[in-house]
């Protein structure tokens, strides 16, 4: 038969008690974990509220309603500089379509005629005048009525900034005379006679050039007298700019 034990009132000694200190440890574990994952997520319902409020607030402009969590790329130097080249040639392309269209409008009467052609091409604005409105056959001294042509450009030119190369040319067919023993002479006779009336119409002679390309540039056959009369010309070219030399666009 079994002997009771009997209790005496002192307490038992319990060997489990870290248990409860381990269930409140991983409890506050668990806590703090919950606590980040939770202010780890914007609202974007309330940064919506919070946004328009604060543009409310400071001028009525809201602020941006998403949140925006990717970093602009850092763009390299060299395609700031082109960007910044293109938008350069860009304008510059503006002011000399611009200018085309001014001189255009000067020359209409000759434009019609076909005396005249205004282009604007990747070197500039081309001004094509033919020699006959400007030129007897054979010479060089500009006709009374070509000083007033050319007076009228000379006056859109003037308070302009861009190079000017003023080009003369002739046809294949030879002269030879006591003045101008070559069409080379002849072609730079007429291109610095337009120069020398340009400067006198206040354009800065620094800006100015004359060319002779004598018979080596034509612009049409010289199997016939149109085609030569096409080719005996002079061409006012007015170069357009580089945005970083200043200097006259690549075609």
């Amino acid at each position: 038969m079994a002997r009771k034990r009997y209790d005496d009132g002192e307490p038992q000694e319990h060997h489990e008690r870290w248990l409860i200190s381990y269930a409140d440890f991983i409890t506050l574990l668990f806590a703090f974990f919950v606590v980040m994952y939770a202010i780890s997520i914007v609202n974007e319902g309330k940064y919506r509220v919070l946004s328009d409020a604060l543009g409310d607030a400071f001028g009525g402009r809201g602020a941006a309603t998403t949140v925006n969590t990717q970093v602009e790329p850092v763009l390299p130097l060299s395609h700031i500089i082109n960007r910044k080249r293109n938008e350069m040639a860009r304008r510059e392309r503006e002011k000399m379509g611009e200018l085309a269209r001014d001189l255009s409008a000067t020359l209409l009467p000759l434009v019609k005629s076909g005396q005249v052609r205004v282009t604007q091409n990747a070197r500039g604005v081309s001004v094509e005048i033919n020699a006959s409105v400007l030129f007897g056959q054979g010479e060089a001294v500009l006709q009374a009525e070509a000083e007033e042509v050319l007076r009228s450009v000379g006056g859109l030119l003037r308070n302009d900034t861009h190079r000017i190369e003023v080009e003369g040319h002739t046809d294949n067919v030879p002269i030879a005379s006591t003045v101008y023993p070559s069409n080379w002479e002849l072609s730079a006779a007429r291109a610095s006679s337009v120069v020398r009336l340009f400067i006198g119409s206040g354009v800065g002679e620094a800006r100015l050039s004359a060319i002779g390309y004598a018979a080596t540039r034509p612009v049409a056959l010289n199997t016939d007298a149109a085609g030569q009369a096409r080719n005996r010309r002079v061409a006012v070219m007015i170069l357009a700019a580089l945005p970083e030399t200043g200097g006259e666009l690549a075609p």
